[in-house]
């Protein structure tokens, strides 16, 4: 395991609007408030996109990803991380939890997932860890380096 520590900075909170699409609002969000490094928590309602369910196969290198179209509206729970991408910008790793009719879908949100309605997000910086985001060669994926040790 990797690790390095940081402390709390500005904690915002963000009223995403119907059609708001996740992640990319929010890393907008940051880049224009010159945010590094943050925890993301979001509540309210997703209606178009799609979620990673995990990999095709997990022994395949670049690995495949398994999608699973939202195609009608769903609450939804999720949390991420945003961290400098492998060029600098910020990106968001958001994962969660679907729900519709009794229904319950978990994965990666995507580019393209789109808001329904309204979504609540609370955005809390972190201040003083080196971590990013770089890709990583084995994988073909942008993988945490904490920056630590």
């Amino acid at each position: 395991m990797k690790h390095s520590e940081g402390r709390v900075g500005r904690v915002f909170i963000l009223r995403l609007e119907d059609g708001d699409e996740v992640p990319s609002c929010i890393e907008r969000f940051a880049a224009e408030h010159d945010i590094r490094l943050a925890t993301v928590t979001l509540i309210g309602g997703i209606g178009s996109g799609e979620v990673v369910v995990g990999p095709r196969d997990a022994e395949s290198r670049p690995i495949e990803a398994v999608m699973h179209p939202v195609e009608a509206p769903h609450e939804v729970l999720a949390t991420g991380l945003l961290t400098p991408g492998p060029g600098g910008e910020p990106m968001l790793h958001i994962h969660g939890a679907l729900g519709r009719g009794g229904n319950t879908v978990a994965g990666c949100l995507r580019p393209g997932v789109k808001t329904w309605l309204v979504g609540e997000a609370v955005v809390t910086e972190i201040l003083g860890s080196p971590a990013a985001r770089p890709t990583d060669a084995g994988t073909g994926l942008a993988l945490l380096e904490p920056g630590g040790a």
